[in-house]
């Protein structure tokens, strides 16, 4: 179509010319003594547009000769920048179908031809990694150092990841600090410092990077928890032989945190353990009450003080509730024991062992019917635990 009306407009001018030069009679005169020539103004006309072209085209084509060494060079480069780009994508799409070997030759060669130099060596070195080429992927990162700032961060956060999916937890937390003091931090690098604390031990970090992934959303809130906790029955753990330094860290820690079962039952083990039976009394006493934990039940015998019987009143307080608990009976069994009321310790040990039969009830039940003198019985109850 475009054509077609190419063709008609310039068969139009030509007409056009074509009357035009029917209609003007002028003529134009040339003077070079001793001749005159007479020349028709149309025809001196047509000659000169076609001198104009004509010159024209011969300094375009000058022009074009003079340029072709650039435009050769420039034909080249984005010739080598195209195969280049080709490659990279082939790569890439190797590399997510899984066939690392190939995916390691398309980088190669896109790097090669020095186009996106940082990002092919990143890709070579993932590859290396997932083929177990160590020496390979230690290459291909030390050529992504020579790679322009922009992939710096690009290349730390991958380090990072290659040394964390190796366990070498303490590298890739110095790359992950190394890239957190020169740029931002992003959740995913978060997550593997995350990680990277949690293989080193360092729980206090471990606490602080999971409350703050929490807070921003960035992990799963039962994830977080599960984090959170393991942290803070690991700092008891550490603190287990200080108990100022175990108070310090119990009145800091999260009021949320102090009312967990396994963090509240560490923690009472710990006081326990370095003769602060009151204090643990107190922290099981108030874990309890906010939830009801068999784990918690179990410390609450070994919080022996002068104040037994305020532990039995609280028992029995709880049974109310619970009366089909077979943990409790046993733990008022146990404290009952502690009181010498043989004949309420053997009722409620053999009550929890008709609610659900357990090794350690037997046990307890066995030590009472020794401590009774009644040898026949502790030896079945033996038995059974044994057989347990």
């Amino acid at each position: 179509m475009k054509g077609l009306i190419w063709f008609i407009v310039m068969a139009a001018v030509a007409v056009a010319l074509a009357l035009l030069a029917r209609i003007n009679e002028g003529y134009l005169l040339l003077v070079a003594p001793p001749w005159r020539i007479e020349v028709s103004l149309v025809l001196s006309v047509v000659v000169a547009l076609a001198a104009f072209v004509v010159f024209y085209l011969l300094l375009r084509i000058v022009f074009r000769t003079l340029r072709m060494p650039a435009d050769v060079a420039a034909f080249r480069l984005e010739r080598r920048s195209r195969n280049a780009r080709e490659a990279l994508q082939r790569a890439w799409r190797a590399y997510f179908e899984g066939r690392f070997g190939h995916a390691l030759q398309q980088a190669a060669r896109c790097h090669a031809l020095g186009e996106s130099r940082g990002l092919a060596a990143l890709l070579a070195a993932r590859c290396a990694h997932f083929l177990r080429d160590t020496e390979r992927r230690e290459l291909w990162l030390a050529r992504a150092e020579d790679a322009p700032d922009d992939d710096r961060n690009a290349r730390l956060a991958t380090q990072a990841e290659l040394l964390l999916d190796e366990r070498d937890f303490q590298r890739a937390r110095e790359v992950l600090l190394t890239l957190h003091a020169g740029g931002p931090r992003h959740v995913s690098t978060l997550r593997m410092l995350l990680r990277a604390e949690q293989g080193l031990g360092r729980w206090d970090e471990v606490l602080r990077l999971a409350a703050q992934l929490n807070k921003r959303g960035s992990i799963e809130p039962e994830r977080a928890r599960q984090l959170m906790l393991a942290g803070s029955v690991q700092q008891v753990r550490e603190r287990a032989l200080d108990l100022n330094g175990l108070k310090s860290f119990w009145h800091a820690l999260d009021p949320a945190l102090r009312l967990e079962p396994r963090v509240a039952a560490q923690a009472a083990l710990a006081m326990i353990a370095l003769d602060d039976r009151r204090g643990a009394t107190a922290l099981v006493l108030n874990a309890l009450q906010a939830q009801w934990d068999e784990a918690l039940l179990n410390v609450w015998p070994r919080c022996a003080d002068t104040a037994s019987i305020v532990r039995l009143e609280w028992a029995e307080r709880w049974l109310r509730d619970h009366a089909r608990d077979a943990v409790l009976l046993r733990v008022l069994g146990q404290l009952c024991v502690e009181r010498e009321l043989w004949g309420k310790a053997q009722s409620y040990l053999e009550a929890s062992l008709s609610t659900q039969p357990n090794r350690e009830t037997h046990v307890e039940l066995a030590r009472l019917m020794d401590r009774l003198d009644r040898t026949d019985l502790a030896n079945l109850n033996y038995r059974a635990a044994a057989g347990l």
